[in-house]
Parts: C-alpha cells; sequence; structure tokens
C-alpha cells in the first residue's frame, strides 16, 4: 500500500526520464490525470493515455527529450505532502525559476497550473513543482 500515490507518480517519471526512458506507465486516479494533462499543456511531456485494466486504470505518459536526447522535465518535486499540506492563496503561489518552471496546484476548478491560477485567481494546494 502506498501512503502517497501522487509522490509515487512523481518518482516513477523522475526515475523513466534520468534513465532516458521513452514511457512511463502509473496506477490511474483523477488527480494523475490531471498532473499528467498540466504536464502536456506546458510542454514536459508529450501525451499520456489511459488504458483499461479491469480495475482503476492505468496512465501511459510519454516524455519529452531535446534535440541532443536531453530530458524535457529535468526536476519534479512533491511540495505538499500527506502530513504536511501545503495551501496558497493566489498571491502566494510559488514562481518556479522565476516564471522558467511550474507549480501544479489542486483547485476548485481541478488540478491547474500556477500560471492558470493567476489567470482565474484561485488559490489552492501546490502538489509539486517542474522545471
Amino acid at each position: 500500500m502506498w501512503s502517497d500515490p501522487i509522490a509515487d507518480m512523481l518518482t516513477r517519471i523522475r526515475n523513466v526520464a534520468m534513465a532516458r526512458g521513452r514511457e512511463v506507465k502509473v496506477p490511474a486516479s483523477r488527480v494523475k490525470a490531471g498532473i499528467a494533462e498540466v504536464l502536456k499543456q506546458e510542454g514536459y511531456i508529450q501525451e499520456y493515455d489511459r488504458i483499461d485494466d479491469g480495475r482503476q486504470g492505468i496512465l501511459r505518459i510519454k516524455l519529452k527529450y531535446g534535440r541532443r536526447g536531453e530530458p524535457v522535465l529535468t526536476e519534479i518535486k512533491r511540495i505538499s505532502k500527506p502530513g504536511r499540506r501545503d495551501y496558497r492563496a493566489v498571491e502566494d503561489l510559488p514562481e518556479v525559476l522565476n516564471g522558467l518552471g511550474i507549480a501544479i496546484v489542486s483547485t476548485s476548478q481541478g488540478v491547474l497550473s500556477d500560471r492558470q491560477c493567476r489567470e482565474r485567481h484561485i488559490g489552492g494546494e501546490v502538489l509539486c513543482t517542474v522545471c
């Protein structure tokens, strides 16, 4: 049993990116699909899809690499944890690498990037930062 399935997803992505793998499979959930959608919209992954396995399903995430084979996703860090949640107002959302990275935030309107949160003027739980 996992105590933090989101941290497990981020660790799997980080490990496959470091090993220069092309895709990673993680057990599916709505929050994980939301994180994958934000990563796709922001250009950190190529695509993702959901595979039905008769249980909860599997998310297959295809990673993106640069021209010289370097991973686009260089750092992914869990912020809010089960023992210490990190809720922020829109004014207090972290700015990752002075805007070069993103923070992924769980809001009342779904999982969004920090840029989308600032546009919609909503805060929420900061799940992770990506650069």
